[in-house]
This record gives structure tokens, C-alpha cells and sequence, in this order.
């Protein structure tokens, strides 16, 4: 772990100093990768994952203002989209996933949800799936989705900050935030994921001081969001954990997965642009927003991207909380669903 984290930090460094898009997870992300695959021994603890995890859902409650409550009821149609977007995601991917990869049922519709990379290998594990395709299947199209949208926001321009910076932008320093905010973040990290992993939530770790977060700014106890310092930190682990899941994976297997995710992140991307032209035109709402909140990327990993392009936070971070506990929820029961309706068919 200690060499993992090493290597994600230099890449990070690198990347900063590159001035590239979201530096310190990209960079932590990319060299680990290649360390990974190169057979270079290398782990992540989830407990100090869990806890950046949970740095980066107070920083994502910090974003709900009370200004932002007059603009929640906007929102509406957006969310409610998602439940469409998340079967025409769901149906595609199940068939590119079947027709090109040759998956078995459970093994090609877990693979294909746009859903969390640890619940669907749960859900997909005790249907019968194979573990290791779907897990490769998420892992490789995290890694896609975080490799190319920042990079697609730095060519076209649409969003508002894209340098290396951007995400640590205007956040204080570690001695600028008082001891008594400081204890009001670390309560909210901390009660906030004893809570939610008590009532079993999807991303506890993330969602549960996420809310509590919201609920302390909202209320007005605290205006403070936390140090840059830990931000940086968090990315860097975030971004390493993603490079160490190819641990002990071969270059040909790897490259095979992704491969495989590029076609089916086209179309999930595809589904998402459509969605948020189609949900845009009607609402008004900002095309970038809702192009992050429709992308199919992990939770943690879109909202700091979100952060790194000045796209409102908390817009994106209640769409994906949503798509999570939708997936969570829906995913055992449609699976049926399609199950029974491809042996009905002869497929």
C-alpha cells in the first residue's frame, strides 16, 4: 500500500505539474494502472479509502447552501429522468454486452448497469455472474469515463475551470480553517458513516457525511469546507484505489476489458448526451450538469469532477445518489424481468 500510494502521489505531481485535468486522481489513477499491470506489488486498504471517501462527501454536503434550496425544485425532472435513462442504459448494454462479449444473462446485465462497481459484483456474484469479467467490466469503464471526460471539458471549453488547480481552487488551507469548524467536519465524517453504514445504504461511506455535511451548512453552523490539503490527499487515494483494482491482471486481459468498454461506454454515453439534450430543451437546465449527472461514472469519482470544472456539486451528487439507490434497489428485480423474457424468447 505504502508503494501504491508513493506511485499515485508521483503521478499526481506529474500531472499537476503537466497542468492537466483533475491532476492528482488522474495522475495517481494512470501510473498505478501501468505499475498494476506491469506486476509491480500493489494494495489499497479500504479503510483509508473509506475515509477519503468520506473527506470528499463533506466537501460534496458543503455545496448545499441555503441559496441552493430555491433551485431544488428545478431539479425535479431531472431526477425523475433518471429512471428512464437507467433502463435504455440498462437494455443496451445488456445486449452489446450478450452479442459482442458473449456474456452469460447475469454476467452481461451486471456488467452492463450503470451502477456502483462493488454493489453490482455483489448482485451479479449471487445471480451466478462471472466476478472477475464484471468486475473488470466497471473497473474499465470508471477508468474510461475518468480519462476522458475532464480532458473532453479542456477541448470543447464548456466548463468554466479546467486547469489543474481547479479543484483546490478557492478551498482554505489547513491551518486557515478553526479548530471548531475542523471538529464540525470530522463529526460530520464521522457520525455521518457510522449512520449510514448502520442503515445499509449504498456508498455509506460517501452518502452518510455527504447528508450530514448538507444538513450542518444548510442549517448555517458552518460555512467551512474542508482544507485543500485533504482534498489533494483524497483524490490521490481515490485515484490509486481505481489503478490497484488491475492488480494482478495481464496487459491482454486488461486490454481486452477495455476494449469492451469502449463500446459499451459509447453507448452509455451516447444514452446520457441524449438525455441531457432531451432534459435540457425542457427544463433549461445546463447542459454540462446534466451531462455529469447522466455520465456513466462512480459517485465519488464524477462529483470531483464536477468540482475540477466548476460545475455545481451538489447538482451532480443528488443525480448519482439517486442512480445508485435506483440501481440498488431495481437492479435483482428487472434482472428478472429480462432474465425470463430472453428465455422466453430462446435467448
Amino acid at each position: 500500500m505504502a508503494l501504491a500510494l508513493a506511485l499515485g502521489a508521483a503521478g499526481g505531481a506529474l500531472f499537476w505539474r503537466l497542468d492537466l485535468p483533475l491532476a492528482w486522481m488522474l495522475g495517481a489513477m494512470c501510473l498505478t494502472t501501468l505499475a498494476a499491470v506491469g506486476r509491480v506489488p500493489l494494495g489499497m486498504s479500504q479503510g483509508l479509502r473509506s475515509v477519503m471517501v468520506a473527506v470528499l462527501g463533506v466537501m460534496l454536503g458543503s455545496a448545499f447552501t441555503p441559496d441552493l434550496l430555491s433551485q431544488a425544485g428545478a431539479w425535479a425532472v431531472s431526477l425523475a429522468a433518471l429512471v428512464p435513462y437507467l433502463l435504455v442504459a440498462t437494455l443496451l448494454s445488456l445486449l452489446y454486452f450478450r452479442r459482442v462479449a458473449r456474456y452469460d444473462m447475469a454476467t452481461a446485465f451486471y456488467a452492463g448497469v450503470p451502477g456502483g462497481l462493488a454493489q453490482m459484483i455483489v448482485l451479479g456474484t449471487e445471480q451466478g455472474g462471472d466476478t472477475r469479467a464484471i468486475s473488470l467490466a466497471h473497473a474499465a469503464r470508471i477508468l474510461l469515463v475518468v480519462s476522458t471526460i475532464p480532458f473532453w471539458f479542456r477541448l470543447t471549453g464548456d466548463a468554466g475551470a479546467s486547469s489543474a488547480a481547479a479543484t483546490l481552487a478557492g478551498r482554505p488551507h489547513l491551518l486557515d480553517v478553526g479548530l471548531a469548524d475542523l471538529g464540525l467536519l470530522a463529526a460530520a465524517a464521522v457520525v455521518g458513516s457510522l449512520v449510514a453504514v448502520r442503515l445499509r445504504l449504498p456508498a455509506a461511506t460517501l452518502i452518510g457525511p455527504m447528508i450530514v455535511s448538507a444538513a450542518i451548512h444548510l442549517t448555517g453552523l458552518t460555512a467551512s469546507t474542508p482544507p485543500l490539503e485533504a482534498v489533494a490527499v483524497a483524490q490521490v487515494v481515490l485515484g490509486t484505489a481505481i489503478g490497484c483494482r488491475f492488480a494482478g491482471t495481464r496487459a491482454v486481459t486488461l486490454l481486452h476489458a477495455l476494449l469492451l468498454a469502449v463500446g459499451a461506454l459509447v453507448l452509455l454515453l451516447a444514452v446520457a448526451v441524449f438525455f441531457a439534450l432531451v432534459v435540457g430543451w425542457a427544463t433549461g437546465l445546463d447542459f454540462d450538469a446534466l451531462l455529469l449527472a447522466y455520465a456513466p461514472g462512480g459517485l465519488a469519482e464524477m462529483s470531483l469532477i464536477a468540482l475540477a470544472q466548476d460545475i455545481d456539486p451538489a447538482f451532480v451528487a443528488a443525480h448519482h445518489t439517486l442512480r445508485i439507490a435506483l440501481v440498488v434497489l431495481l437492479a435483482p428485480l428487472l434482472f428478472r424481468v429480462m432474465a425470463r423474457t430472453g428465455r422466453t424468447q430462446g435467448d
